[in-house]
């Protein structure tokens, strides 16, 4: 059964009185100062907590205590939530208000599922979905001032929307959230999803592509200001050295703090392995506080893994990059890109590195299976290559170049004893008191592991120092190991 009929008592509709007047907010958490709504209290009845009905769109529009039976005209309303009022009120459903009385009238700031009234719709997802709902509201910005025709919107589970009901039920209450092009996209596959005359596999496939889609939230591109001191610190935190690689980081991101806006490139870390490229870009997705995914290149042969198949395959599913949305839940994301070198070198039907130049342009992604154009403004991608000339010039083109150099022997002899070796001990349980490298077998491990790129070995090296000594405690019932170079050599080598 459909949730709305607005076919049902036009003329009476249009003759129901509106008492409110709209209110533009794009404030996120609602309060006395500024309420989700703003109800008449002449004569003081309503209190901290308020049970009743909102009245259907049909008779007024006014808020019925379900104690004393006294009616409360809307006098504002955030013009975000007029859609979700009319459908409580369309449908009967039992609420409970939270707000606090003002100058103006009963503010309210919170609003509760309870139940149903006789012969009214039971809200999917019960309170769980009310609230997912206001939270998505409240999230988005304040909708345009342009006059909506309600009677031309067309009929189109739980916390997630999976259900038909719960799907139509959001497009109608907090569709506006969505950007036009999605929220005409949902519409049309809702109808598929209904419709009896398309095959059941038809109808799974556009009720899933629904569900992936409306879960996602689609955030504005507003990004707050990135304090240099606290990216500097991260940055420190997570690499030593590579002052230079560090501030060339900083200056690329801190360009958020001047245009609110992701930079127009991303960055591309460009180094020998074991550098710490894909360190880099963990900190960098840290720095930005943003939801972030992986796309390991060395394993993607084949476009279609990135953009998805067709739904006329009955296996046909979404790829890699609108899974990472879904999963994120959010529109606004960072790519880590590893080993962008080896994206050239598919093996399928195409070149994943020209999936890549479609979702980088930030003219919009288009995947095969959800076959609807989605907005790539909120995309950040980092990227990390061992060599640079594998890379096409387009892709390059994408990027500010960001090139690492190897660690000098003195960086590779301070982060073993300061980083590497701590780190492992900690790990182990072994305290420092238990093991002792001297100099000289700090030197050999250094001329051992001299001529390679990285610091992974010395790090491999850390772990199978400590290992030994630990093997050696616990089955030599030695108190403290001390290694010379020789010890070093016989144990490397």
């Amino acid at each position: 059964m459909p949730v709305f009929d607005f076919n049902q008592e036009k003329k009476d509709a249009v003759k129901a009185e509106k008492t409110y007047e709209l209110v533009y907010s794009s404030e996120r958490v609602p309060d006395a100062s500024h309420p989700i709504m703003l109800l008449d209290n002449g004569e003081e009845k309503l209190s901290h907590h308020a049970s009743g009905m909102f009245t259907a769109p049909t008779k007024g529009t006014a808020f019925v205590c379900d104690d004393e039976k006294t009616s409360h005209d809307i006098l504002q309303i955030d013009a975000r939530f007029e859609k979700l009022v009319k459908w409580l009120g369309e449908n009967h459903i039992m609420v409970k208000l939270s707000g606090a009385g003002t100058d103006k009238g009963y503010a309210v700031y919170k609003i509760y599922e309870t139940g149903v009234a006789m012969r009214g719709t039971k809200l999917s997802g019960e309170n769980g979905f009310l609230q997912f709902m206001i939270e998505r509201l409240l999230q988005s910005d304040a909708p345009s001032k342009e006059v909506v025709d309600f009677d031309q919107i067309e009929d189109s589970d739980d916390m997630k929307l999976t259900s038909i009901q719960s799907i139509t039920d959001y497009l109608m209450c907090a569709g506006s959230t969505l950007p036009d092009n999605i929220r005409l996209w949902a519409r049309r596959n809702l109808a598929v999803a209904k419709s009896t005359e398309v095959t059941p596999e038809e109808r799974r496939h556009a009720q899933r592509a629904l569900s992936i889609m409306l879960n996602i939230q689609w955030k504005n591109t507003d990004f707050q200001p990135i304090d240099p001191v606290e990216a500097r610190r991260i940055l420190d935190e997570e690499l030593y050295g590579l002052d230079n690689v560090k501030q060339r980081i900083i200056e690329t991101i801190i360009q958020i703090n001047r245009t609110h806006t992701l930079p127009a490139y991303g960055i591309l870390l460009i180094g020998p392995a074991g550098t710490g490229k894909s360190q880099i870009a963990y900190a960098v997705a840290k720095i930005l506080k943003m939801s972030w995914t992986t796309l390991e290149m060395s394993s993607i042969n084949d476009p279609e893994q990135l953009t998805g198949s067709s739904r006329i395959y009955a296996n046909a599913k979404p790829g890699l990059i609108m899974e990472a949305f879904a999963n994120a839940e959010s529109s606004n994301l960072l790519f880590i890109i590893n080993e962008l070198d080896k994206a050239s070198a598919g093996k399928g039907n195409g070149n994943p590195a020209d999936v890549l130049l479609t979702l980088l342009d930030n003219l919009g992604f288009t995947d095969n299976y959800i076959e609807c154009n989605i907005p790539t403004t909120g995309v950040y991608p980092i990227a990390t290559a061992n060599d640079k000339d594998a890379i096409s010039a387009p892709l390059m083109s994408r990027f500010a170049v960001i090139e690492l150099p190897d660690y000098s022997l003195e960086e590779k002899r301070v982060i073993f004893t300061r980083f590497a070796m701590p780190k492992v001990l900690k790990r182990i349980g072994l305290r420092s008191e238990e093991i002792v490298i001297t100099d000289e077998a700090l030197d050999e491990v250094m001329e051992i592991f001299k001529d390679t790129s990285g610091i992974r070995d010395i790090e491999q090296a850390a772990e199978h120092i400590a290992a030994n000594a630990l093997y050696r405690i616990e089955a030599e019932k030695m108190v403290c190991v001390t290694y010379t170079a020789e010890m070093i050599r016989e144990l490397l080598k």
